[in-house]
């Protein structure tokens, strides 16, 4: 008998916002702000918009409590998940709803919300009529995440360049190597205190565990509620092992469970840490935790909604990754 997928995240019918504040990165996705008009529809609801002005010049939780001040009833972020969950704690720190707009290049929170990726002016819709979920938030060394925490070769495929544009194309082009060649710091996982994965070469820490086994690291989630962190961890040397991943959930070199903490060490002092497709460097041990329920999120009535999850491991994906893992790792590739 096939498992009924799990209901969908509650909902709950909310009046508009009075005073709703705005936070804009009018350089995410390629100029979506500027494209989709979202300052201009945002101000006709009535938001207060704050512009991000500059690379790396304006401290977004800082403006974003600033907002808060000024006597904000609702937050709200048009950009890319890591600025979705600076923007996000904040709220959470003050138990305001959260508005996502999938401005950003990817928005993987978004999509897991159910929001469209395409159409960052329908999620404004919210503004006007909208509806309410609590779903987690990631912290890793108290540092928040919609998405992920990686470490290992999946750290250091964040911090390519090439990553913001095609991150399934960058992890599958530069995982081969990676994982048969990766020279940092061995690392440690302990998960819930009690399980131990000595020595992986790959680590991601998701909020909310992914449907499925996928070498990338880019699964979907089905709900964002359940109150646990996904573990994926793939200790396997090369890309030949991890083309044996095919062999199922339990083959060798691959693990994925559901806990609610992972701790990461090392015998170096800090270590790379891929934050929502951020590079940034974290002292040892780093301590990966959830909140629980602690995010309102605003969302338009009209979207396009979370789909049925697939099967626990998705063989055919995994088929596909591990084909191109080989073909990748060819002499002369």
């Amino acid at each position: 008998m096939r498992a009924r997928p799990p209901a969908a995240t509650p909902e709950r019918a909310v009046p508009p916002p009075v005073h709703p504040f705005v936070i804009m990165n009018p350089r995410s996705g390629g100029g979506k702000v500027g494209r989709f008009g979202l300052v201009e529809k945002a101000s006709a609801l009535g938001a207060k918009v704050a512009l991000l002005e500059g690379p790396g010049t304006v401290d977004v939780a800082a403006l974003a409590r600033e907002g808060v001040a000024d006597g904000a009833d609702l937050l709200g972020a048009a950009g890319g998940d890591g600025t979705q969950a600076l923007v996000a704690e904040v709220a959470a720190e003050h138990d305001l709803p959260f508005l996502v707009i999938s401005a950003g290049t990817r928005n993987h929170f978004a999509l897991d919300l159910g929001l469209d990726r395409e159409r960052p002016d329908v999620c404004v819709d919210a503004l006007a009529d909208g509806v309410e979920v609590r779903v987690d938030l990631g912290v890793v060394a108290g540092r928040p995440f919609a998405n992920n925490a990686s470490f290992g070769a999946y750290a250091a495929i964040v911090q390519s360049p090439a990553y913001r544009d095609d991150k399934r194309a960058t992890t599958l082009q530069m995982l081969p190597d990676l994982l048969s060649g990766h020279t940092g710091a061995p690392l440690t996982v302990t998960i819930d205190g009690t399980h131990v994965i000595k020595g992986p070469k790959a680590i991601l820490v998701s909020n909310n565990p992914y449907e499925s086994g996928d070498l990338a690291g880019l699964g979907r989630r089905a709900r964002l509620d359940t109150g646990q962190l996904g573990v994926v961890a793939i200790t396997v040397d090369n890309a030949a092992q991890a083309a044996g991943l095919l062999r199922g959930r339990n083959a060798s070199g691959f693990t994925r469970l559901s806990c609610h903490e992972v701790v990461v060490d090392s015998e170096a002092p800090e270590i790379p840490v891929g934050v929502d497709g951020e590079a940034v460097m974290l002292q040892t041990p780093v301590r990966c935790t959830l909140l629980a329920g602690a995010l309102r999120v605003r969302l338009p009535r009209q979207r396009p909604g979370v789909p049925v999850p697939k099967p626990p491991i998705d063989r055919t994906l995994f088929r596909e990754q591990a084909t191109n893992l080989l073909e990748l790792a060819r002499p002369g590739r």
